[in-house]
């Protein structure tokens, strides 16, 4: 039998990373005259587009991963 995991901390987490992806969102979209003329230098101003994709990469991939698990969705036992 499986044991099932606390879900107020969870949701805790869930919500909070959920609200830095929306923040991020709101962030990117407000400020997109910015973005567009600095993320479009070159040179080493390329790590601004690679960064920020790596963080949006890891903020909604924990909100997303937290979400599923407080639904109760897992991925499939291979045993």
């Amino acid at each position: 039998m499986k044991k099932q995991k606390a879900k107020g901390p969870l949701a805790i987490k869930t919500l909070i990373f959920g609200a830095l992806s929306g923040l991020l969102y709101y962030l990117v979209f407000s400020n997109e005259d910015w973005i567009t003329t600095t993320y479009t230098m070159g040179g080493w101003h390329t790590i601004y587009p690679v960064g920020t994709a790596l963080v949006f990469s890891f903020v909604h991939g924990a909100f997303a991963s937290n979400l599923l698990s407080l639904l109760g969705i897992e991925a499939k036992s291979s045993h």
